[in-house]
């Protein structure tokens, strides 16, 4: 369970203007304390789950210092020789000093200090690192951030052999190299220092790291409140396109806790790079319970950093795989090391919750330091709990009123199927012009994809492991994503300031019966004189071999407009039930705003009240069901046009497209049933459980849809589109039949 939570932020800065100096401390005292040791040396041989992750490390350091120490020059983008090589050096300095604490063995604290003194050698006579892509570009690495990643980890291996250093080696490493590298991350970077976002996060914690250990107050203040001087002009953006300075924005480390976290724990930049960031949150606040708890920085803003820890877990798919909203790498998890510690530090600072140390199970290995001991200890007690993710609304902005991304679950036997519906703020640079778009997942397999981000990271080959050119052009477009895009034009016609002043609204959550499931959600400013309204109904009914997604998409228009409203599925068509003609020869889409990379592959035009498409995926078959209007288009296509460098995957989707119209309706249901086994070659229920998906009422004040089954069971859905109260009362009839209600929604089946 969460610590003891305050209801007001900490006046953090107050008492850390300390007037020179920090109180004398010991070392270790970062994430490692001499308590902490000695613990961890009385239980060695005695827990399993540590004594195993100790083994795992002691055979990597022990090979490292085999191989010997190579500090190069500094000339590679990421994934380059350089690149790797400074990378592998910080992680194995971080490991060897926690194994030199542990096993007392002078060998590892040797090598720490001789690579030190190797790096503190080298530094002075760096200059800026010769590729010039960044914005803040870095010394040992090609941008800034990633010389933060270095003093992160480096600071914790100075930690650990501190006592072991002479006073004339800490003298020399630490005026050649640490408050150097320290002055350069912040006043000599303000434009990476100085912001609010990932990049300063870790820029922050470095230098507050550092400064603890090296007993400097003025670090310390620097990283936690940032630079009280930056002479950055408001407005300036980075190499991306994101806000470095707004006027009166708030800086530092506390600023990076206030801003960007929801009182729910949600990060804006979303899930990908909140496990990011997520490291030097939480080691730094680890750091900073250890050497000065009087700041309680696990209370700040309502224990913030640990509900983030929660929000995290949540934001993942049945395998722990993290929701690709926003730039986001598909296939990142809570297997990172990033979430080895954050569960652990959740674990051990808040509340001791028995659900984490199931994680902790899965993840099998921990960090070799107290949170980590104190998580295998409880491993070996038997205490976890299984970890339940459940259907939540994450609210987004600071004060939780910015939108948010709503998740709904359900499970039937050992089957999960899960929404994922976006309606959040911007996202910061990292975020995408997708309002109301979402994601559907069958267990851990997409059934209906977000693209996730364009980049390979640290694939040298790919621009350097760097976003590509295809993530402006494609990833970050609107037609990228499930949402509505008018006159193939992106949200916010693609504007990045304009997006960061705007986001959706929640209209209704409501998962008070499992079985019946509802979100929805407003944006009124994606397009001008145009209002969106999506609501989404995961539905588990016994006509259903599992659970149906019901969505429906309202648009209100002040003029009349061209709307799209793709589906990105993955897999092969088996039916349709309406004509369409292949393209002879492929020709994109259309030629901006990511029309241009999505082949027209085929077309087909609706005839009747319902279409429908069927396709196979990993041995389970999905009919999505359409109430199209005679004449509307529907469009396969193909990601990959105007791509030379095979940037793209080549992904399928498919477009309901309605041209001049003023105000427009999509109603959907997309089905997940039967399996085809290709060993046995036989199938099962291969076919669509739905005879007819019926719109009988759209207006002002309701919308109404009936799901007529093959089983000759009828499923109604109504809801008041004006007013979301729960109390109000409702009468209304639909074709002869009376209804009465309260509250915002109603559903019945009729047989």
């Amino acid at each position: 369970m969460l610590s003891k939570i305050i209801n007001k932020g900490i006046a953090i800065a107050s008492c850390l203007l300390l007037s020179t100096s920090i109180m004398a401390q010991q070392h270790p005292s970062l994430i490692m304390t001499k308590k902490g040791v000695e613990k961890i040396r009385e239980n060695l041989g005695k827990v399993p789950l540590f004594d195993a992750s100790l083994a795992n490390v002691k055979v990597e350091v022990d090979q490292a210092i085999a191989d010997g120490i190579v500090v190069p020059i500094p000339k590679d983008m990421a994934g380059g020789y350089s690149h790797e090589v400074h990378k592998r050096n910080y992680l194995l300095m971080q490991k060897a000093g926690l194994l030199y604490q542990i096993l007392n063995d002078d060998s590892y604290a040797l090598y720490v200090k001789d690579m030190l003194l190797q790096y503190a050698k080298m530094y002075p006579k760096l200059p800026l690192h010769p590729q010039e892509r960044s914005y803040a570009r870095g010394k040992l690495f090609w941008q800034a951030l990633n010389d933060a990643n270095w003093l992160v980890y480096t600071s914790q291996a100075y930690d650990c052999v501190y006592d072991y250093l002479s006073k004339k080696e800490r003298a020399t490493i630490e005026k050649k190299l640490f408050k150097p590298y320290a002055d350069f991350l912040s006043v000599g970077s303000p434009q990476f220092f100085n912001r609010v976002h990932n990049h300063s996060t870790w820029g922050n914690v470095a230098v507050g790291m550092i400064g603890l250990v090296m007993d400097d107050a003025v670090l310390l203040d620097r990283a936690l409140n940032g630079l009280k001087e930056d002479n950055l002009p408001a407005g300036m953006k980075d190499n991306d396109g994101g806000l470095i300075k707004k006027e009166g924005q708030k800086t530092g480390f506390l600023a990076n806790v206030d801003e960007p976290f929801s009182p729910d724990g949600y990060y804006t930049e979303g899930p990908y790079y909140q496990r990011y960031a997520m490291y030097p949150f939480l080691v730094f606040a680890a750091a900073l319970q250890n050497s000065k708890p009087e700041i309680k920085i696990f209370e700040y803003k309502n224990a913030v950093l640990l509900k983030s820890i929660y929000a995290l877990l949540n934001l993942t798919n049945s395998e722990g795989e993290f929701f690709p909203l926003n730039d986001g790498q598909k296939g990142m998890s809570y297997y990172s090391r990033e979430l080895v510690s954050a569960v652990a530090i959740g674990y051990t600072y808040g509340g001791r919750d028995p659900e984490l140390l199931s994680i902790a199970k899965k993840q099998n290995r921990v960090e070799l330091d107290e949170s980590g001991l104190e998580v295998a200890l409880a491993v070996q007690q038997n205490l976890a709990q299984p970890f339940v993710k459940k259907s939540l609304n994450l609210s987004d902005g600071p004060d939780g009123k910015q939108g948010g991304v709503a998740i709904l679950r359900s499970r039937l036997n050992d089957d999960e199927s899960t929404v994922v519906l976006k309606y959040a703020a911007q996202g910061l640079s990292h975020g995408h012009y997708d309002k109301l778009s979402f994601s559907y997942y069958n267990n851990a397999d997409e059934v209906i994809q977000d693209y996730g981000l364009a980049r390979f990271v640290n694939i040298e080959q790919k621009n350097g492991g760097g976003y590509l050119k295809e993530n402006g052009s494609w990833a970050k477009q609107s037609i990228a994503h499930n949402t509505v895009i008018q006159n193939e034009t992106s949200h916010f016609n693609g504007d990045f300031d304009i997006g960061s002043l705007n986001h959706s609204d929640k209209y209704l959550f409501d998962v008070s019966d499992p079985n019946f499931q509802v979100v929805s959600a407003i944006e009124n400013n994606a397009y001008p004189g145009t209002s969106l309204h999506r609501t989404m109904a995961l539905i588990q009914d016994e006509s259903y071999e599992r659970p149906v997604l019901l969505d429906i998409m309202q648009i209100k228009s002040e003029q009349q407009n061209q709307y799209d409203f793709p589906y990105y599925y993955f897999g092969q068509i088996m039916s349709a039930n309406f004509k369409y003609e292949k393209s002879k020869a492929l020709m994109p889409l259309g030629d901006k705003n990511g029309y241009q990379h999505l082949w027209k592959e085929a077309n087909g035009v609706a005839t009747q009240d319902n279409s429908k498409v069927s396709w196979l995926n990993k041995g389970t078959f999905y009919s999505l069901t359409a109430a199209l209007s005679a004449g509307d288009e529907i469009i396969f296509t193909r990601l990959g046009a105007n791509d030379p460098n095979f940037n793209l995957r080549n992904d399928p989707g498919i477009i309901f497209r309605k041209k001049a119209a003023q105000n427009a309706i999509f109603v959907n249901a997309l089905e997940t049933h039967g399996s085809y086994n290709t060993v046995s070659e036989f199938t099962s229920n291969a076919y669509s459980s739905i005879a007819k998906l019926e719109k009988v009422r759209d207006d002002a004040n309701y919308i109404a849809v009936k799901i007529h089954n093959k089983d000759d069971s009828i499923l109604l859905f109504i809801m008041d589109v004006k007013d979301s109260s729960t109390s109000k009362t409702h009468q209304i009839t639909i074709d002869g039949e009376n209804y009465q209600w309260t509250g915002c929604v109603f559903h019945k089946k009729i047989k």
